[in-house]
């Protein structure tokens, strides 16, 4: 009899496992657009196959269901803490679940929405396979530089009738809300004043953040570096301290950083030293979507959740003007590649190894002589040479894209710019570290043909690289909000 009860005792504990195992299953597996908790505890814990096909990933997190006494309806204030059912007219709501439901009433809208965005680029992807004719307003879908022409034009359209950011307003000058608009960080600073004061930012910045999709930290790591380091000392304590107290700052005075961990949050900027800044808050780190131009793979960039930037050199402020307009497509380039630049990080040394003033066709310098012009140079190569110096990224693809150079990346765990969306190999020629000593045979064995397909492709891309004070569409502004907006459509707030 004991042993039955004991068998009895064991099937009802399985059956209790099992039934719970399957509601997990289908509530877990729901594509429904479910608000998130208010619980501060909600963390991003697991990555799970691309919804829309533009080689980003779907981020899913989970709410737990720890609520705070300030988030239970009090029912008795009596000592013993007796549970007495207040009094309401039928079909009532009590107040503070009412507000809940309103509070989540809101945000499932706002991911109804995205997920209708989701759709809708997928049928536009669908629609290119099955090799339907394009709208006559679509403006991308002919080229060969897109991974998916009409998703891409589809998602874009979508961000633009529907993407909201709210710029945090805490911080003061110089460090926030400003940045370096000249040299070779400029696109951090550009990029920082066109999300507060440009005219076109504002189609997408909104001062309701309960509105927002995305949440914008507007901190300057090259101003971090320029104020709070002290020269020489490789002390980057006090730029990890910065990023922490903002981080504490931000989600102590807004329930939106703790609602998601940070994954509806960015930050970006262009200096070196930028991922090194962003450990100081751990989930900013791993959670965020990160704008970087140091987008290294083998460092803790990852393109599944963070933004490669290019890196724009503004000498003084302005594109070179001989960039600006480059000669006819027929004019004549006499030498086959140029690189000058200085000696610094791994590749490059191996480069002026090999090449250095060892060919009147592969112009390699490590000081260019003051009898030539840089600019100029690129305007009579056909190939410019791209290495990576002490970090992946270099000035020089987007120089080199103005110039109608093509570009040779040479470059060691990079994720290039834009990726999502662009077939940097329509554009460019990719040649292997351990390749240098072949370069020149690498590049002589490229067909005329392809050469002048690659440098056609290079007029195409050009707009999306390109900074425009006011911003205009499709240009290198709404090409990193792009790629936030991605990244915030395939984050799923379960």
């Amino acid at each position: 009899m004991e042993s039955l009860r004991l068998q009895t005792s064991s099937v009802v504990l399985w059956l209790c496992i099992a039934s719970i195992l399957v509601v997990l299953v289908i509530y877990g597996s729901s594509d429904a657009p479910i608000g998130s908790s208010d619980s501060k505890s909600d963390l991003p814990v697991s990555i799970a196959i691309p919804m829309v096909q533009l080689r980003s990933k779907v981020i899913t997190t989970t709410a737990t269901s720890s609520f705070s006494d300030d988030h239970k309806l009090v029912l008795s204030s009596s000592n013993n803490q007796s549970t007495t059912t207040p009094h309401l007219l039928p079909n009532q709501t009590p107040p503070r679940e009412a507000a809940k439901l309103k509070r989540r009433s809101g945000r499932s809208k706002m991911e109804e929405g995205l997920a209708r965005a989701r759709s809708s680029i997928r049928t536009a992807a669908a629609a290119a396979a099955s090799g339907s004719s394009p709208p006559e307003n679509d403006v991308v879908s002919h080229g060969v530089v897109y991974r998916n022409p009409r998703a891409f034009h589809q998602s874009y359209l979508e961000m633009e009738r529907k993407f909201k950011v709210y710029v945090y307003s805490e911080g003061d000058l110089p460090i926030t809300h400003d940045g370096p608009c000249k040299d070779i960080y400029s696109i951090e600073g550009r990029f920082i004043h066109e999300m507060e004061t440009g005219a076109e930012a504002g189609r997408f910045r909104t001062k309701n953040p309960k509105e927002a999709h995305v949440y914008f930290m507007p901190f300057s790591v090259t101003w971090m570096v320029k104020y709070l380091y002290k020269p020489l000392s490789y002390d980057l304590r006090p730029l990890r301290e910065y990023v922490s107290d903002y981080v504490r700052l931000v989600s102590e005075k807004y329930p939106f950083w703790n609602r998601t961990s940070g994954a509806d949050h960015f930050m970006l900027a262009c200096h070196d030293w930028a991922p090194h800044a962003s450990a100081g808050n751990p989930f900013l780190y791993n959670t965020s979507i990160r704008v970087l131009c140091n987008a290294n793979t083998s460092e803790g960039f990852r393109p599944q959740k963070d933004v490669s930037l290019p890196e724009i050199h503004l000498y003084g402020g302005y594109v070179s003007s001989k960039l600006i307009s480059p000669p006819p497509p027929n004019t004549l380039r006499p030498y086959l590649a140029f690189f000058a630049g200085g000696i610094h990080g791994p590749i490059r040394p191996i480069l002026l190894d090999h090449w250095k003033g060892r060919d009147e066709s592969l112009r390699v310098f490590e000081y260019l002589p003051k009898t030539l012009n840089y600019d100029s140079m690129m305007l009579e190569s056909k190939f410019c040479l791209c290495p990576s110096g002490h970090e992946v990224a270099s000035p020089r693809i987007v120089e080199a894209i103005y110039a109608e150079c093509v570009p040779v990346i040479i470059s060691e765990h990079y994720a290039l710019p834009f990726s999502d969306v662009l077939r940097w190999e329509a554009f460019s020629i990719k040649v292997e570290v351990s390749e240098i000593k072949r370069l020149k045979k690498i590049l002589e064995a490229v067909p005329e043909e392809k050469y002048r397909w690659l440098k056609k492709n290079l007029k195409v891309v050009r707009k999306h690289f390109e900074l425009n004070h006011p911003a205009k569409r499709f240009d290198v502004f709404h090409m990193i909000m792009h790629s936030v907006w991605l990244r915030r459509i395939n984050l799923r707030v379960a």
